[in-house]
């Protein structure tokens, strides 16, 4: 059977060039730009963000270490005990979490957090050891941020000096 159609229509702005080898993410979510942008070192790659990753970078020798930036739910103490959590350590309370060293971040406070060892980060991938945590999460607004390093521990210890430079820079884009 032979389909002929006759029927055309015109192109729109919202019309795009297909994109070939495109990931799932790049085929299906809503591109949004972030609404945070920050300085990043010159030697982490940048990476295209996600539906849960604003900011997305890869750093280290073993392709291994990633930074990213997410809004996120739950509160600050959540946010904490969840990262603990995936290097099997144990919960903190509001005291101390209140005690922890505190960093500038988006016009406000964020508590800096790490952590050390075996790294379960979930969504089925298997348990990785001598990795290393350091990040920051803050309340701004109604909104929880947090920016989260995580790797092989010698590299996330190499690159602690520069996540906090980064976490500085970070202001809400216009």
């Amino acid at each position: 059977m032979e389909v002929t159609s006759t029927e055309t229509r015109a192109v729109l702005s919202a019309d795009k060039p297909v994109k070939l080898f495109a990931s799932s993410d790049e085929r299906f979510r809503a591109a949004v730009d972030s609404p945070v942008q920050g300085d990043a070192p010159a030697d982490w790659l940048s990476r295209p963000g996600t539906e849960f990753r604003l900011l997305n970078y890869a750093f280290g020798a073993s392709g291994s270490g990633e930074v990213y930036v997410s809004r996120s739910m739950g509160s600050v103490l959540d946010n904490v005990n969840r990262w603990l959590k995936q290097f099997e350590q144990k919960d903190l309370d509001q005291v101390e979490v209140d005690a922890l060293e505190k960093v500038s971040m988006l016009g406000g406070q964020a508590v800096w957090v790490q952590a050390e060892g075996s790294y379960a980060s979930g969504m089925g991938k298997p348990t990785v050891e001598g990795f290393a945590l350091a990040g920051t999460i803050a309340q701004v607004g109604a909104d929880i941020y947090t920016v989260k390093m995580v790797g092989p521990k010698d590299e996330v210890t190499a690159e602690r000096v520069k996540l906090a430079a980064f976490v500085k820079s970070l202001r809400m884009a216009e």
